[in-house]
C-alpha cells in the first residue's frame, strides 16, 4: 500500500488520467485508480472530492449532472484543454522527480 503522503503532489495527475478517456464520476473514478494500482493506492472519498474542487476552480474539469438510474442525479467530470496541458506538466514534473529521487536510492 502507498502512503496517501507520498503520493499526495500527484492526485490531480491520477484523476485527470482517469478523465483522459472521457467523462466520468467520481465513484467510477476512484475504483478505477484503485483498480490500475493492484490495490497499492486507494484514494479516500474526501482527497478525491477535494481535487475535484480544486481541479474545476483552476479550469482543470469541468462538472456536469446526468441522469441515472432510478431518477438519481450523479456529477460527471469532464477534462478541459487546460487539464490536458497541466496533466502533460505534471508528467514531465515526474520524470524529474523521479530522477531526483532515484539518484538517492541505493540498492541494499
Amino acid at each position: 500500500m502507498i502512503s496517501s503522503d507520498v503520493i499526495r503532489g500527484y492526485n490531480d495527475t491520477l484523476i485527470l488520467y482517469m478523465l483522459m478517456d472521457g467523462e466520468s464520476y467520481g465513484y467510477e473514478i476512484s475504483k478505477k485508480i484503485r483498480t490500475l494500482s493492484e490495490e497499492k493506492y486507494i484514494m479516500k472519498e474526501t482527497t478525491l472530492y477535494s481535487a475535484f474542487t480544486r481541479l474545476e476552480k483552476n479550469g482543470y474539469i469541468v462538472s456536469f449532472y446526468k441522469e441515472e438510474t432510478f431518477g438519481k442525479r450523479r456529477t460527471y467530470y469532464q477534462i478541459t484543454p487546460a487539464g490536458l496541458a497541466y496533466y502533460r506538466e505534471k508528467c514531465e514534473e515526474w520524470q524529474v522527480t523521479q530522477e531526483v529521487v532515484n539518484k538517492f536510492i541505493k540498492e541494499l
